[in-house]
Order: structure tokens, then C-alpha cells, then sequence
């Protein structure tokens, strides 16, 4: 077993634990060479390090990394409790919780995460300005007082690929660090017994990894294939039900209370105060964890009494379970219709479907995914490639980039640095598919746009594309190109 953070996802970006130095450690079932691998941070990070970030003087980064190291051995120690004990309850977390390194480690994960502010309009920067070490003490003697109180979230609403907007909750940055430091504590606990079938917002969990796990199915008769969206799960969590869920593993009453608070802290949008009875809003630091805990059950239960029709690969809320006949595929359908009533979640009509991959693809992680038959080894495999939406949103970025009102009186060198970031997260995600075709037609419509770019910027009307800006005028320019970037997911993992 290994238990590292997971990175952020690309498509919508997850809040995740960064920025931990490696660590290994025996593990809890001895004989079977597994080990417990604590490691937050990634390669290609945005925030390599507190120390990248800001001039530390050398006794500074030594106090930074035994915090760090007394985190890991924390952690270690719940987790492999946890892992050996699976009926075990945990009580006085709320006294690790004030330990001054997991308050301090807290404290850089939210700021490496660098969120908006909540309500009350406070800021990282300011209280960076105020000083963390007062901010850190005046948070801790809240907590220890019974004081703190979660201030309700910020309402705002991100575009969605189909046109809809999602809504997000945005906390303070105080409820975050104190969040931030109450899952540090309790997602060992969790993550000890949560399935391999579930692969979003874990430690060491990526979308790759969920999209292999079918490209591995497919060609062993897992050909059906049951689409699963759960609508409007984060607002649909019955929160008496997730703290019971809750409970089963943790039982210190301060904890519990936090955690209530947060699920109750309400709403507030355009100066509206909303309270909050269900769900657990999108963008808290926590949430992502308590949502996998109350999916946990449909996991649990699959693994119980219906693995033997097929294998459910599951992403926090987007699911698909691959069966090798259509009677299993509507078994499972029946089955996770009955879950989700027990849950009290809904599935989405027109998003949950049953699909023959050979005849007909599916939408799953940003990809379109069906089967074809290879020319040379006249096998069938599951391939993969950006799906239509991902296509129209990289496109959309790019043109909002390149546009000309946006761009202002800036050079093209310095919108190809603003590019840039985008194209490489961009083809970072999709490179373990087969996606040549689709990654030419991107380099070529970002080919354009420059050109567009240019002529706006010298008053020309009509483009210029044979004359000063060819290709070769565009193979000069230092932009990130996405053919050539193609790696089966091991290299690209090693890369």
C-alpha cells in the first residue's frame, strides 16, 4: 500500500496535500512487500518547496523540514494503526491537531494552494503581512477556547463544459488552514480503508490512472460499459448520514463539531446568507475528503455483493462500470439505482447510459473512449483521445488568450508565456492516449490564433498566411508544442 497525495487534477483543479519530502516506512501487513510511502509532493509542481517560494535562511528550512517530518511520522502512525485495526475508533485527534507542526504544515498547503479569499475579504498576502506566526497562535487558542467559529463560504460560480455553471464555495483562509489541519489528521485514518476501485481525490490517485484501468479491461471481454453521473452529488450529501459515516472511525466530540460547523457554516451570495442543511460545498479543503468517505459505501457495498458482474472504476462522483454482456450491465444499473436511493443521491438521466464500446464511445475524464481494431496485431483495444468538450474548452482558452482585447499592447512574447503553461497542463493530461490527431489539430489552431494576433496588432484585416507568418516564422517562436508529447503512461510517469 502506498499513500501519498495525490496532484491536482487537470480538468478541474482538486485541492490536494503538496509538498511533503519522501518518506518510507515498514507497513502494516507484513510478508507482502508493500510500503507506506508518504509524499505530497509531484514532479512539475507549482510550488516546489516553501523555501522556492521565499528567501528562508538555513535554520528556517531546518525547522521547516523536522515540521515536515514530524507530519509524516503522524500520519504514518495513524495510517498503519488504522490499517491494522479496521474496527478501531480514534479519539483525542483534536489535541494532534493543535501540534504546532501540523498548524505550521497546514498553514503551507493552503498558501501553496493560493486560493481567493472568503467573505471577509483576508488574504494571504495580508496575513503573510500581519505575521503567520500570530495568525497561527491566534487560530489555535480559537480552536482550544471553543471560540472559533467557521465563517460562511463565498458563493461563485465557474463555467462548465456544456454551458452550465458550477457553483463553488469558497471558505476564509482561517477555515481553510484549520480545515487543512484537520484532514492532515484524519485522512490516514479513511484512506486505510478506502478500495482500489476509487481513484479520485486520494493520495497517489490520479484520472490516468482510473483511464488504465479501463484501457486494461476492455480487451480481456469488459466490453459494456454502464456510464454513471450522480447529479448534483456535492450538494445532495445528506450530511446526518456523512456524519455517521464519519463516526464509524472517529470519536473525539471537538472534531466532530468542526467538521459539523463546516458542513453548516451556510452560503453567502450576492450579500444573501443561505443556510446549508445538505451537501458539502465544492472548493472547501475538506470536502473533497468527506465526499469520498460517503461514496465509500457504494464502493464497500460493489465489492460485497456485485463485483463478480463487472468492475467499477470510480472518480469522486463520475463512475463506469464495464461488464462482458449487457445482462450484466443492466444488473449493475438496477444495482446502483437501488444504492443511490439508499444514499439519497439522484443519477443524472441523460448522463447514465449503457454503451456497447466497440459500437458506441463514452465521455469519462476529459476523454472519448472506444474501441477500435488494430491493423497490425487484428486485436481490439480501448483507445482513447480529448473528448469533444475538452476540445472546445482548450480552444476557448486559447482564443481568450490570443484575443486582442485581452492581450491589450502586450508583445507576442509575452502572450506565448501566458500560453505557454496552459498548452503544457494542457498535453500533459491527455499524452498517455491516442491523442496525435488531436494534439496537430491544437497546434494548429494556436498556430492561427498568432497569426490573428499579429495582424490585429498591425491594423491588417485579412491574415497573412503564406507570406510572414509561415511555419517556419511559427516553428521559431518559443511556444510549447503538443506533437512529439505522446508517452505510454509508465515512461510519462518516469519522465
Amino acid at each position: 500500500m502506498r499513500y501519498k497525495a495525490k496532484p491536482k487534477a487537470v480538468c478541474a483543479k482538486r485541492e490536494s496535500d503538496q509538498d511533503v519530502v519522501p518518506m518510507t516506512c515498514g507497513t502494516a501487513k507484513p510478508g507482502r512487500g508493500k510500503v507506506l510511502n508518504l509524499n505530497h509532493a509531484r514532479r512539475g509542481s507549482k510550488d516546489k518547496g516553501l523555501a522556492a517560494k521565499t528567501a528562508l535562511t538555513p535554520d528556517q528550512n531546518k525547522i521547516v523540514s523536522r515540521e515536515r517530518e514530524n507530519v509524516r511520522q503522524l500520519q504514518i502512525a495513524l495510517w498503519t494503526t488504522a490499517k491494522q485495526q479496521p474496527e478501531r475508533k480514534f479519539p483525542k485527534l483534536f489535541d494532534r491537531m493543535m501540534q504546532n507542526h501540523v498548524l505550521s504544515e497546514a498553514w503551507r498547503r493552503v498558501r501553496s494552494n493560493r486560493g481567493a479569499a472568503g467573505i471577509d475579504g483576508e488574504t494571504i498576502e495580508a496575513l503573510e503581512e500581519r505575521g503567520v506566526d500570530q495568525f497561527i497562535e491566534e487560530l489555535r487558542a480559537d480552536l482550544l477556547s471553543g471560540r472559533y467559529k467557521p465563517l460562511p463560504v463565498r458563493r461563485q460560480y465557474i463555467p462548465k463544459a456544456d454551458g452550465r455553471k458550477r457553483p463553488l464555495g469558497i471558505p476564509g483562509v482561517r477555515d481553510r488552514v484549520a480545515q487543512m489541519a484537520a484532514k492532515i489528521v484524519i485522512e490516514p485514518i479513511f484512506e486505510a480503508g478506502f478500495l482500489e476501485c476509487s481513484w479520485g481525490f486520494r493520495p497517489r490517485k490520479s484520472a490516468t490512472q482510473a483511464l488504465e484501468e479501463l484501457r486494461k479491461a476492455a480487451p480481456k471481454g469488459y466490453e459494456w460499459a454502464l456510464e454513471i453521473d450522480i447529479e448534483k452529488y456535492f450538494d445532495s450529501i445528506d450530511q446526518r448520514k456523512l456524519m455517521e459515516l464519519v463516526e464509524r472511525r472517529i470519536v473525539d466530540s471537538r472534531v466532530l463539531k468542526l467538521i459539523r460547523g463546516w458542513l453548516k457554516a451556510g452560503v453567502m451570495e450576492q450579500g444573501a446568507f443561505h443556510e446549508t442543511l445538505v451537501g458539502t460545498p465544492q472548493g472547501g479543503v475538506i470536502s473533497p475528503l468527506l465526499a469520498n468517505i460517503y461514496l465509500h459505501e457504494l464502493d464497500r457495498m460493489w465489492q460485497k455483493t456485485s463485483q463478480k458482474v463487472g468492475k467499477l472504476i470510480r472518480y469522486a462522483d463520475d463512475a463506469v462500470i464495464v461488464c462482458k454482456s449487457e445482462s450484466d450491465a443492466q444488473e449493475a444499473h438496477r444495482w446502483i439505482e437501488a444504492v443511490m436511493a439508499f444514499l439519497g443521491l439522484k443519477l443524472h438521466p441523460e448522463k447514465t447510459r449503457i454503451v456497447h464500446l466497440r459500437r458506441k464511445g463514452i465521455d469519462f475524464l476529459g476523454c472519448h473512449l472506444r474501441m477500435g481494431c488494430s491493423q497490425k496485431y487484428r486485436r481490439w483495444y480501448l483507445y482513447r483521445w480529448p473528448s469533444q468538450r475538452s476540445m472546445k474548452r482548450i480552444r476557448a482558452r486559447i482564443k481568450e488568450i490570443t484575443r486582442i482585447q485581452h492581450a491589450g499592447h502586450r508583445k507576442l512574447e509575452q502572450v506565448i508565456e501566458e500560453l505557454n503553461p496552459v498548452l503544457q497542463g494542457w498535453s500533459e493530461y491527455f499524452r498517455t492516449g491516442n491523442a496525435s490527431q488531436k494534439f496537430l489539430q491544437i497546434d494548429s489552431y494556436v498556430w492561427k490564433r498568432l497569426v490573428i494576433f499579429q495582424n490585429r496588432r498591425r491594423s491588417r484585416n485579412a491574415p497573412t498566411w503564406a507570406r510572414e507568418f509561415d511555419y517556419a516564422w511559427y516553428q521559431k517562436l518559443n511556444i510549447v508544442r503538443l506533437m512529439g508529447n505522446i508517452r505510454y503512461p509508465g515512461a510519462a510517469n518516469a519522465a
